[in-house]
């Protein structure tokens, strides 16, 4: 019914968040590793959602990616494991985790995840070992590192945005605003802590 939605992280709490487009407020549930990983809070993102329909309530589950709502739906594919059970599995383990845990039989990693016990992650890897291909979980392992070092390539880039952004909330701005303001500002590798923060300011002011 949602492939996605489009808007800014009004505000985040546990494993949810609630994205603002169009006016309305979406409150999604997300793995609790989306946070982790990233700076959500007043960003504009895009967020690939899964809609689960029950008799006394319809919610909305969230990823940052399509791979993580293709596992997602697939962990719903297994007997006994519900959206809150797939949510807490990858809160706890990577999607190339889960993969190369199933392949490999790691019963003990998989039953590390919240609310997964040992029959259970038995369970999982014998009903998802035939629906993971291993050369293509290389493959997608592979582009996930390749991702994971671009970003780290623009480290520096981020540590100044951050303390932009600090800087703005010590003068009293909401974390909202602050954030807004900083991306607005169309960050470059080479813009110091007081360029990003000067721009800022002026967007703040327009």
């Amino acid at each position: 019914m949602i492939a996605y939605i489009k808007g800014e992280v009004a505000w985040i709490e546990e494993e949810r968040i609630v994205l603002e487009s169009g006016n309305i407020g979406y409150n999604i549930m997300m793995p609790a590793s989306s946070f982790d990983t990233q700076d959500l809070m007043g960003k504009e993102v895009k967020i690939y959602t899964h809609l689960n329909v029950r008799e006394d309530a319809m919610q909305l589950y969230g990823f940052l990616n399509l791979d993580e709502l293709k596992t997602f739906r697939l962990l719903l594919g297994v007997n006994g494991i519900g959206p809150k059970a797939a949510l807490g599995i990858l809160s706890g383990l990577t999607t190339d985790e889960l993969r190369f845990a199933v392949l490999s039989d790691d019963v003990k990693t998989i039953s590390k995840a919240p609310g997964i016990g040992k029959k259970t992650a038995q369970k999982l890897i014998l009903e998802l070992k035939d629906k993971i291909d291993l050369e293509e979980a290389f493959e997608t392992k592979q582009e996930h590192v390749r991702e994971t070092e671009g970003k780290m390539e623009s480290k520096e880039e981020n540590a100044a945005k951050k303390d932009a952004v600090d800087a703005l909330t010590a003068l009293g701005y909401s974390s909202t605003e602050a954030l807004r303001a900083v991306r607005q500002t169309g960050v470059t590798p080479d813009m110091d802590v007081e360029t990003i923060l000067k721009l800022a300011l002026k967007n703040m002011n327009l």
